[in-house]
């Protein structure tokens, strides 16, 4: 009988909706299931937690078949924000949080949430960039220690 999963850790690498939401939605799952998680945001992953952008990140139009458009839809001016209005509404209908609030709740519930060190770098952020519920950024070999006999997600 294989052993039940006590410990994940998430790592978020895309700033979009679509890529973001997944991440936290599995990590609240896993802390109502009574399992540690532990979010790992990277590259443009960053933005979900980045304090200026938080309230910018956006669905992506281009290239993204879950909308079920022609990808030359999506390079239309206002595409983006038209496809996060739609996806924001539909989300208010079944009474998901906003990211910010989301990213609260995720926290409070015991979630860590963990900025990549290379990639804050490469951007030039630092840790007064982020929302207050970042507990630090970390190296991808804290990341992995931190990560040590649990699952890692990739989304």
């Amino acid at each position: 009988m294989a052993e039940p999963i006590t410990k994940v850790s998430i790592v978020v690498s895309k700033g979009s909706l679509e890529g973001v939401y997944p991440a936290l939605i599995m990590a609240n799952g896993a802390r109502a299931e009574g399992m540690e998680a532990n979010l790992f945001f990277t590259f443009f992953g960053l933005d979900a937690i980045n304090a200026k952008r938080i309230e910018h990140v956006k669905v992506a139009a281009v290239g993204n078949p879950g909308l079920h458009m022609a990808s030359l839809l999506g390079v239309l001016p206002g595409m983006s924000a038209i496809a996060t209005r739609m996806m924001e509404h539909k989300m208010d209908e079944f009474d998901i949080p906003g990211l910010p609030e989301f990213i609260e709740l995720v926290a409070d519930a015991g979630c860590g949430l963990y900025g990549c060190k290379a990639s804050a770098d490469l951007f030039g952020f630092s840790e007064g960039d982020f929302v207050p519920q970042v507990k630090s950024i970390i190296t991808v070999g804290e990341f992995y220690a931190m990560s040590a006999g649990g699952q890692i997600i990739f989304t």
